[in-house]
């Protein structure tokens, strides 16, 4: 806006005449350059005056249509969107609902990989990882709960009927326990129950990072297996597993989708949290 005056420019940008003066005057001395020709009735602009009104006009002109073309590229987001997720739940849950994403968001590149390890999503390179364990909080990481993760301790019929049911978690160091994790001798289950909370050893002839694996060795009669109940429910409702020990309940994990701290102003991670968050927070328990 052209004011015709400092007085009319000051009360225009709400501050006194003086500082108008001498705003001016910093910005002519920085420019080297006279921009205004001033009498004590009005104010006009030098040849370069003009020139650079011209040039500011541009580079306003600029700007708004840079923010506007940012405007339309967040409310259609583009582009590549790479997600990492466990193998079960990836398989069972993550990719049907990321199929639904696809379709809502055409433009987008989704790279889904599925992997039972506990990658680093900032030195891999993951836009959004979901991950199943234990809450957990991180400086460098934004993580956003979907929902809880219950797990069960259960067995096939034959296996009990072979080598009898546990009444008591400390039973279970008697009985072969397929257990999640890498190869070990031993590994301890925390179970709460009525006495509070009770940790045991276990050891069986299996171990494994991924959990369909264990719940076929269960249902195969290998042994007490414990996991999260979206893994085992079909098999539960079947009755090809049978749960142990219902009175001992193990801690339950969290679902989670976590993502690096410079990503969280992404749309497309944002559209890709909210996502989830509506389907997966319902379908995962």
């Amino acid at each position: 806006m052209i004011s015709g005056g400092f007085a009319a420019a000051a009360r225009d940008m709400g501050v006194s005449r003086s500082v108008v003066n001498k705003l001016v005057i910093a910005l002519e001395n920085e420019l080297g350059v006279q921009l205004l020709h001033r009498s004590t009735r009005i104010v006009t602009p030098t040849e370069s005056g003009l020139a650079f009104h011209e040039r500011c006009l541009e580079i306003l002109a600029s700007l708004e249509e840079a923010e506007r073309s940012l405007t339309q590229l967040q409310a259609e987001p583009r582009g590549r969107l790479r997600v990492n997720a466990p193998m079960t739940f990836g398989t069972m849950h993550l990719a049907p609902a990321l199929a639904d994403f696809v379709v809502q968001y055409p433009d987008l590149q989704v790279q889904l990989t599925l992997n039972d390890r506990f990658i680093d999503p900032i030195e891999e390179g993951f836009d959004v990882t979901v991950r199943i364990a234990k809450a957990q909080e991180s400086a460098s990481l934004i993580v956003h709960p979907l929902s809880a993760a219950p797990r069960v301790l259960c067995a096939a019929p034959r296996y009990l009927e072979r080598y009898g049911t546990p009444n008591h978690p400390y039973e279970l160091q008697h009985h072969s326990c397929l257990h999640y994790g890498q190869l070990a001798v031993e590994d301890q289950w925390t179970l709460i129950g009525p006495e509070g909370e009770q940790t045991v050893s276990v050891n069986g002839v299996l171990c494994s990072n991924n959990g369909e694996v264990l719940r076929d060795a269960a249902v195969g009669g290998l042994g007490i297996t414990l996991l999260p109940t979206f893994i085992v429910e079909q098999e539960l409702q079947q009755g090809t597993l049978r749960i142990v020990l219902p009175n001992y309940q193990p801690p339950e994990l969290s679902i989670s989708v976590i993502y690096p701290v410079n990503r969280h102003l992404s749309t497309k991670v944002r559209l890709l949290v909210d996502f989830l968050q509506k389907q997966l927070g319902e379908q995962s328990n």
